[in-house]
């Protein structure tokens, strides 16, 4: 198609018309040029299609399809195949639907555990955030399906997300919050972005050219469509400007009008209305489904898919005495309402209809008997007395009790945040209860984002389940009674309780204005550099088999920034069963010298998922760019690694670090920061050869001292951290006259 030939036919009102959808999810068709429209569908861990209403009080108009662990939940796999795996099912449901363009994968940051959203999200890490989204993304593309990578940017709370302003530094901004994004964008290479409803530093997603231009189409390289997320936009030519293509759903024709209105006016050049129109059909050209191709929705087949997704993302936290795997010649009772009807999804625009769901309860009941008691209600928090004693009763009189607790379906949704870290009390005292006639107590939750644990002590094993889609039970059956071996890590850090989280006293704001106070140190960043104790690390995970690290090496010790570190390390099954261990790689800036940025203690640069028999050991490899060790430099406007030693650290966890080898890096030239009257002597003294135009101006100034008082004067802390102005004040032969022509001479030196 030549999209340049249709353009030229089409009238103003006619390209004006494509910069808005049909209805809300399709594109617009324009009949008397022939061309079609294309179907948008809600992701991103399952196909969420409407369908006409045939009954209007039906609250359910969306096609039986298969509902898949959410992002928060299969993040945990920390496993690039597992994406993929995920990611090419979901481009086959969509091509049997007929629809285009997947809404997701959601790569927001997970900066406080009260976010609303964050069981659609993948990681309170941007390295890791990047990498997965990248995978899934060109899964589901190499299809011939479309992706929207979302939210861009900074939708980190629900409250008032329409509305509010994210207060963040460019430094952050940068590391914490576009970093996942930027990955995505050049290794997954998505059809199309969603901007975020909410303003960044006082300015609509929707309408930020910086944003949508500047950084994702100037420096990412992204010449793919961006469109709105459901209803994200302000003022519409402003938005077409700033390089927001498609306004999702349809304004009914009203924003197209302001669009038309804003060209005959002067206010837009009709340059930015043909780039957002020949945007669109070129999205609609590449993605248009063939009629003569044909697709099979399998659902079983990826009900299946779904089970073995879990089974590599649930994670083991806790088993003492090795209460885990479950004998099934014990006698062994499930308490709890999510036992037989587990909660595994969220609620809101990825909310599935799934077509079948199978339970813990169900799954185990194939591999042993097993005593069962509800427990508790979901529908308020409040204790049912008659539940409670039933779920003592059949807890005393069993080996072992796991007891599926977690959050209801009220307590996390998208369009709203929590406002507190707790599961509800009825659960916390039915685990109490249980505890103080049962030894043998272990917890499986089902939740989206971390809960506290004040029974933690009490129990001997604790599997955190998520939102682990629809076949959660039939993983949590395998992984309970040892068919499978636990291999899930932590996306995110638990912490003890709400008020440890960097956050905690900026979410979600006040008014429409929310500050980013904590800057870089989100999750584990600032665990570790606060050295606070934490209920569980970033990165952490129990096995039912042991893993031994051994001969870490560097293919160098010294390197530029340029460069590429080669690194290797050694890993063994020193246990009995085969089973999955996820290699980690951080990186460290040490301290010793001069430190221009505040860093991080390390940073997650790399992880690989390994399978292994009992007594096998291979080799695991990581390449290591200028971005492994580089922070954002605003004064630059760039990357930068500053000179120095840096530590490669490989472990378990970010808690758990047993390998490490130092490796000098020498930073590539950069223009130097300008010396004013404001600079202190120690700015100036760290360039070599200004240090000595200082002296000499000096010398010239006092020609009755010696070359070393000069010196020794000019190593004196206080005088080092002096501005360089205030040096008149000391000396009446240092003259503000002299002190300018140093200045001005010192900069043509660097």
């Amino acid at each position: 198609m030549d999209i340049k030939a249709l353009l030229a036919k089409m009238t103003l009102e006619e390209k004006a018309s494509l910069c808005s959808g049909m209805d809300s999810w399709h594109t617009q068709a324009i009949e008397r040029l022939g061309i079609p429209s294309i179907m948008v569908a809600d992701g991103p861990h399952g196909l969420r299609k409407e369908l006409p209403l045939e009954n209007p009080n039906d609250p359910v108009n969306t096609l039986e399809a298969v509902c898949f662990p959410t992002g928060g939940t299969i993040a945990c796999s920390f496993d690039r195949d597992q994406m993929r795996a995920m990611g090419k099912a979901l481009a086959a449901s969509c091509k049997a639907e007929g629809v285009s363009v997947l809404l997701g994968p959601a790569a927001n940051i997970k900066r406080s555990p009260l976010c609303g959203r964050n069981f659609e999200y993948l990681s309170e890490d941007p390295y890791l955030t990047g990498e997965l989204a990248a995978e899934y993304i060109s899964a589901v593309e190499s299809e011939g399906v479309g992706t929207s990578l979302k939210h861009f940017a900074a939708n980190n709370q629900e409250t008032r997300r329409m509305t509010v302003s994210a207060e963040i530094d460019p430094r952050t901004f940068r590391e914490i919050y576009l970093a996942g994004f930027e990955t995505a964008v050049k290794k997954g290479k998505p059809s199309t972005l969603m901007c975020s409803y909410n303003k960044i530093n006082g300015t609509y997603s929707s309408e930020n050219h910086h944003l949508l231009t500047e950084i994702l189409r100037d420096e990412w390289g992204f010449d793919g469509l961006v469109m709105s997320d459901w209803g994200a936009v302000n003022l519409r030519p402003k938005g077409v400007q700033a390089g927001l293509d498609l306004e999702m759903p349809t304004s009914y024709g009203q924003n197209d009008a302001e669009i038309v209105k804003a060209v005959r006016s002067g206010q837009l050049d009709e340059k930015y209305v043909d780039l957002a129109a020949e945007r669109v059909l070129r999205l609609v050209y590449d993605l248009l489904p063939s009629p003569e191709e044909t697709a099979v929705f399998h659902r079983e087949q990826q009900h299946q898919l779904a089970g073995e997704l879990a089974k590599e993302s649930l994670v083991l936290l806790k088993n003492q005495d090795n209460i885990l795997p479950l004998n099934p010649s014990q006698s062994i009772a499930f308490i709890g309402k999510f036992a037989e009807s587990p909660r595994y999804q969220g609620g809101g625009s990825s909310h599935i209809n799934s077509f079948k769901v199978t339970g813990a309860l169900q799954a185990a009941r194939e591999i042993c008997q097993i005593q069962y008691a509800q427990g508790y209600q979901t529908e308020a928090d409040e204790t049912d007395e008659a539940l409670l004693q039933e779920a003592i009763r059949t807890a005393q009189q069993a080996d072992v009790a796991v007891l599926f607790v977690g959050l209801p379906d009220a307590f996390e949704s998208e369009s709203y945040d929590r406002t507190h870290m707790s599961m509800p009390q009825c659960q916390n005292r039915l685990i109490q209860e249980v505890c103080k006639v049962q030894s043998n107590v272990v917890i499986v939750l089902h939740n989206g984002a971390p809960v506290e644990m004040p029974w933690e002590p009490s129990v001997k094993g604790i599997l955190e389940a998520y939102l682990g889609g629809q076949a959660v039970g039939q993983a949590e059956a395998e992984l309970l009674f040892g068919l499978a071996n636990p291999c899930g890590r932590l996306a995110e850090t638990i912490p003890l309780q709400l008020s440890h989280n960097p956050s905690f006293l900026n979410f979600p704001g006040e008014g429409d204005r929310v500050e980013y106070k904590e800057g870089i140190f989100v999750g584990y960043r600032y665990y570790d550099k606060k050295e606070l104790p934490v209920r569980y690390p970033f990165g952490f995970g129990l096995s039912y088999t042991t893993f031994e690290y051994s001969n870490l090496s560097l293919d160098k010790t010294q390197m530029k920034d340029t460069d590429t570190l080669k690194v290797t390390v050694q890993v063994k099954n020193t246990g009995s069963r085969a089973g999955k261990e996820v290699v980690q790689l951080y990186t460290s800036s040490l301290p010793g010298h001069q430190k221009k940025a505040i860093r991080p203690v390390q940073e997650l640069k790399g992880f690989q998922k390994i399978h292994l028999e009992p007594g096998e050991e291979k080799t695991v490899t990581f390449l290591l760019d200028k971005r492994s060790f580089a922070y954002y430099d605003p004064q630059l406007a760039d990357w930068n690694v500053e000179t120095g030693t840096y530590q490669i650290r490989v472990g378990k966890s970010s808690r758990e670090l047993l390998l490490f080898q130092n490796v000098e890096i020498t930073s590539s030239p950069r223009p130097a920061d300008p010396l004013t009257m404001e600079s202190t002597v120690g700015d100036f003294v760290e360039h070599p050869q200004v240090k000595q135009l200082l002296l000499q101006a000096f010398a010239q100034a006092e020609p009755g001292k010696t070359f070393e008082e000069l010196s020794a004067m000019l190593s004196s802390s206080y005088v080092l951290q002096t501005p360089i102005h205030t040096l008149c004040n000391f000396d009446s032969h240092i003259t503000l006259d002299l002190l300018r022509q140093l200045v001005e001479k010192a900069n043509t030196l660097l």
